[in-house]
């Protein structure tokens, strides 16, 4: 029988661990928890665009927090992702004036032309479909967003295919806020 070997327990780079440090010095000791949505965003950038349970549990250590406590601001949020993603995550707002201008219709197009439904991943490994609550753009509906930009008025076949062609055209995801350095160790061997 051979012997089999655990798989390494995650750690945050040091440009992470830099950012978490900084974000904990504006709380006290005893309010660390309230720096758990920027953390987790910096794991989810950090570990591949999405916080398995084993991140989720790194996150709890860097905290002192209880993994359940993690657990379900994690699940709760849309904005998390708690299975491994695409390169980029087209989340559709499903709310009411993004459906009255024709976010049904949008949905069904990009499931047509990326090979996935809404929750999976395109065989390309490109995209990740997900459904969203409000993105608060409603005068622009309907609406997708990816990361931090928004997509509006993708109710024309063109205005989609520019969205798309805009993404594939991306050579890696946008540097993030405590990256102002450079993509972190983790995710230059990833984008190289």
């Amino acid at each position: 029988m051979e012997p089999t070997t655990a798989p390494a327990k995650p750690r945050f780079s040091p440009a992470a661990q830099a950012e978490i440090k900084r974000l904990l010095a504006h709380y006290p000791d005893d309010r660390k928890k309230s720096t758990l949505l920027p953390v987790l965003h910096i794991a989810q950038a950090e570990f591949g665009g999405w916080v398995s349970p084993e991140v989720q549990d790194l996150v709890a250590e860097t905290l002192g927090l209880r993994p359940i406590e993690v657990y379900e601001v994690s699940t709760f949020y849309t904005m998390f992702n708690l299975k491994p993603v695409g390169k980029h995550v087209l989340e559709i707002c499903r709310t009411g004036p993004c459906m009255l201008r024709g976010s049904d219709e949008l949905t069904a197009h990009l499931e047509r032309i990326t090979g996935a439904k809404v929750g999976e991943t395109s065989p390309d490994g490109n995209f990740t479909l997900k459904e969203v609550e409000c993105l608060a753009a409603c005068g622009f509906a309907p609406v997708v967003q990816v990361r931090e930009k928004y997509y509006e008025s993708l109710d024309t076949v063109e205005n989609v295919q520019a969205m798309l062609n805009e993404l594939h055209g991306l050579v890696h995801r946008p540097i993030l806020p405590w990256e102002e350095t450079g993509l972190p160790t983790s995710l230059q061997k990833q984008h190289n």
